[in-house]
């Protein structure tokens, strides 16, 4: 993503840097090796923090929305990416291996129940984790809400998005032939997983641009160039989530199953401007889950690091607390 000054403005929204108390390595199927850190205070109320992507991994600025006196605040990299391994592997990596993960790390922390925070991929997870295990989610704080459904794929992959952006999707397009363009991720997909490293790096740091170009509503069109080896995990997970239907059963599963979080209260923070997951998908879900509290915010798009998004996150986890505090 670019550095633009506006991000820098959302630092004054965020608690101090604090570093984890703990961190492991948890050994799971296939071989996967699931990195875990606490952060915050140990007795403190926990908050399962899940990143984007899929295959975006997490980050020390992710730790930074929680009061580190009130919460104990739990990270871990997804499975192939971030400083889990083996890096950008797709065998036995599925939404459910991933619920398995946050289940296993519930476990082992000897965690009852959570508050879990994600957005974009992460919210997806969360909402699906929550529909899964409702008994194990004290609430949910979503951001930039995606739902894994095919008409947001068609949005961002099939051109809608690049009507608002087609200097960008040209440079997206272009490196596909003609005749195969009616279905990039499957374009991209023969190339991501082409097994020619070179090939695969290439399609991979396209694929992170175009989404990275987009994520902020101060874009200027240019993702910049993502380091290869990020990239490639970043872009071959994420395809193969998405080349999957992120292998839930039908199309709008999460709608359809909403009725099992209807007793867990949560929070939907959406950035108006979200060309990556628009507006509508967080009003269809706050439609339908009336515990929710939705928070559209004014001149922000996608990204987590947006100010007005910054604010209302860290503004949201401190109105938690308070509750939590007099109850």
């Amino acid at each position: 993503m670019d550095k633009i000054p506006s991000q820098k403005r959302a630092v004054q929204y965020l608690y101090p840097p604090i570093d984890p108390f703990d961190q492991r390595m948890m050994t799971r199927s296939a071989g996967h090796r699931i990195y875990v850190e606490q952060s915050g205070n140990p007795e403190g109320i926990p908050v399962f923090v899940l990143h984007g992507g899929p295959g975006g991994g997490c980050s020390p600025a992710m730790r930074r929305y929680f009061d580190p006196e009130v919460y104990r605040v739990i990270l871990h990299d997804q499975r192939g990416c971030g400083r889990s391994r083996p890096f950008a592997s797709v065998v036995e990596n599925t939404t459910w291996d991933l619920v398995g993960d946050i289940e296993a790390i519930r476990e082992e922390l000897g965690i009852e129940e959570a508050i879990v925070f994600g957005g974009s991929w992460g919210a997806t997870l969360a909402l699906i984790y929550a529909i899964s295990h409702p008994e194990r989610v004290m609430d949910l704080v979503l951001r930039g809400v995606f739902m894994m459904t095919q008409v947001e794929l068609d949005w961002f992959y099939g051109g809608g998005a690049g009507q608002f952006w087609p200097e960008t999707w040209k440079r997206f397009a272009d490196l596909i032939p003609e005749e195969e363009r009616g279905d990039m991720i499957a374009a991209y997909h023969k190339r991501l997983f082409s097994g020619d490293l070179r090939v695969e790096t290439k399609y991979a740091q396209a694929w992170s641009a175009w989404e990275n170009a987009l994520a902020s509503v101060y874009s200027n069109g240019h993702g910049g160039e993502t380091p290869g080896d990020y990239a490639r995990a970043f872009a071959r997970l994420e395809n193969h989530y998405f080349t999957h239907a992120g292998f839930l059963e039908e199309d709008g599963w999460i709608l359809k199953n909403i009725e099992k979080i209807q007793d867990i209260g949560g929070y939907i923070v959406q950035g108006r401007y979200d060309m990556i997951c628009p507006p509508q998908r967080a009003w269809e879900l706050h439609k339908a889950w009336p515990g929710s509290d939705l928070r559209m915010v004014r001149n922000a798009g996608h990204a987590l690091s947006e100010p007005g998004i910054s604010s209302e996150l860290v503004r949201i986890m401190d109105q938690i607390a308070e509750n939590k505090r007099f109850t």
